[in-house]
């Protein structure tokens, strides 16, 4: 039955034994201590205080008695009065003493021993010391020597021998306390030692049970973990106890239950992964040659682009030249239209002027037809006149003859005026279509630029745009040998893999497992499936 219950539960009632045992053993000597306590209290309060009380009173009245003898010796001294002063004093203190001692408690037997010392004392001091004193003041020899030599004594003696038995009273008292404590004292250490050897008896007891309980599972568990720790998972473990220890006898066979499918689980994995850890190791050195030939085609297409690069910074060099050389021709054709624009106003003016010089000419002509007709009148008037015109006459031949030949150059300037007005026309018009080639040609020569610029812009965009190209091209140069490095690293890797899983293989196939092993449904993966061989387009 006890197999069946924890080993806490064992342990708390174990420990509950012991405490009750414990307890006991406690409020025994507790116990003890205090009975032991009250008799000392019993032999101090009673017994002890008693005997001082008793030892005092008896003490000053034989001081009393001393110093009464004194003058009883010397009855005459002058001293006399100051000893029977002491003798009362010391009747007083004897009587206060007794006081305190018929204060304390008293038993019946001590109490008629009281008694008697009360009435012998009293005796002693009514009939002894106070008639000695009395005797002692009117000088009554025969007085003093009858209480001295007789009554006194028997006095003293009947107080003596009464406070002697009181006292041996108290002796007894005491001693019979003391026995009672000695063999109160006697039955606690009895029963002490009896509770701590049953205690210790228990408590070897329960130490021998409590580690059978434990050190044998444990001694168990210890060897299944040696035989897993050598492999074997074939063991089977003793879940019947119902404890801690069953406990962890069942979670021990869990774990070697739970490992067995791990087990299994990397057996069968092991294998899978060694064919795809192969299938991976070829596949990454064929994609290692592929890279390596992207490699090179990529090496090849950035020469090429290096080579279109210059190329194309030439063109955009010839088309940045061409531009400026397009930009100074536009500038001499507009400069060629403002002088021809120059030239057509030029003309302009001049035919005004040769338009002026006609009309001016006309007025001469006309001035010198109507010079002719009054040279023809005066030639009339001075026919008329005769003799006397005939100076007039040869006046106005002449005027006549300078008005004709006014005339003729007048038709002459105006024949070559004419002819130059004609020619100026002429070459007017010349100015004005030469000034619309000039226009035209600034035109043309500002589209050509216009044209150039773009052309000279396509230019720098499409050499910055081969510029990013070949950068990216580099690039992905860096990163093809990159990844051509990577390719390595992963076929060594996958290498690795493979002898790793070939190692794994070799330590799983250490372990023994039972016939009937549960398969490794929970936690077996589903192998990879074989990929295909890597190529890069």
């Amino acid at each position: 039955m006890l197999h069946r219950l924890s080993i806490r539960t064992r342990l708390i009632a174990t420990m509950a034994i012991l405490g009750l045992i414990i307890v006991f053993i406690g409020l025994l000597g507790i116990y003890g201590m205090r009975s032991v306590n009250a008799s000392l209290e019993d032999v101090y309060s009673d017994q002890l205080q008693s005997s001082i009380a008793i030892a005092e009173a008896k003490n000053h009245l034989s001081r009393a008695r001393l110093a009464q003898d004194r003058g009883v010796f010397h009855p005459e001294s002058p001293d006399l009065e100051k000893l029977l002063e002491r003798v009362n004093s010391f009747i007083v203190k004897s009587d206060n003493a007794w006081q305190r001692y018929m204060a304390l408690e008293q038993g019946p037997e001590e109490q008629t021993l009281a008694d008697v010392v009360a009435q012998t004392r009293k005796a002693m001091i009514e009939q002894g010391l106070n008639a000695m004193s009395t005797a002692l003041r009117s000088g009554d020899k025969a007085r003093i020597d009858q209480l001295a030599m007789t009554d006194m004594q028997k006095l003293f003696s009947a107080f003596s021998d009464a406070s002697d038995k009181l006292d041996q009273y108290q002796v007894d008292a005491s001693r019979e306390e003391f026995e009672a404590s000695q063999k109160l004292y006697g039955t606690v250490l009895t029963l002490s030692i009896g509770a701590v050897l049953g205690g210790l008896v228990l408590m070897v007891v329960t130490s021998v049970v409590l580690m059978r309980a434990i050190m044998a599972p444990l001694r168990e568990a210890l060897g299944h973990f040696d035989a897993m720790s050598s492999g074997d998972l074939s063991r089977t473990v003793d879940t019947s106890r119902h404890d801690e220890m069953g406990t962890l006898l069942k979670g021990l066979d869990a774990m070697q239950r739970q490992l067995a499918v791990t087990v299994t689980a990397v057996r069968e994995g092991s294998g899978s992964i060694a064919v795809a850890s192969a299938e991976i190791a070829d596949g990454n050195l064929d994609l290692s040659r592929r890279t390596e030939q992207q490699a090179a085609s990529l090496e090849e297409t950035a020469s090429s682009l290096e080579e279109l690069t210059a190329t194309v910074r030439q063109n955009a060099d010839n088309a940045r030249q061409a531009n400026q050389m397009v930009g100074s021709a536009s500038t001499v054709a507009q400069q060629g239209g403002q002088l021809v624009a120059q030239v057509v106003n030029t003309m302009g003016t001049i035919t005004e002027s040769s338009h002026k010089i006609v009309d001016i000419i006309a007025v001469i002509d006309g001035i010198a037809f109507q010079t002719n007709i009054l040279a023809l009148n005066a030639a009339v008037e001075a026919a008329r006149a005769g003799e006397q015109g005939r100076g007039f006459a040869v006046v106005a031949s002449e005027v006549r003859n300078l008005a004709q030949r006014s005339a003729a150059a007048a038709k002459e300037i105006k024949a070559l005026i004419d002819s130059s007005v004609a020619n100026v026309n002429t070459g007017s018009a010349l100015v004005d279509q030469a000034g619309c080639t000039m226009t035209q040609i600034v035109t043309s020569v500002a589209q050509v630029a216009d044209i150039m610029t773009e052309i000279m812009s396509a230019s720098t965009e499409q050499s910055a745009g081969i510029d990013l190209i070949h950068n990216a091209v580099v690039q992905m140069d860096q990163v093809t040998q990159q990844n051509a490095a990577l390719v390595e690293e992963a076929a060594a890797a996958a290498g690795a893999l493979q002898e790793q899983a070939a190692t794994l293989e070799e330590t799983v196939s250490v372990f023994r497992l039972q016939q009937a092993t549960a398969p490794a449904a929970a936690l077996r993966r589903p192998a990879p499936a074989s990929s295909g061989r890597l190529a890069l387009a």
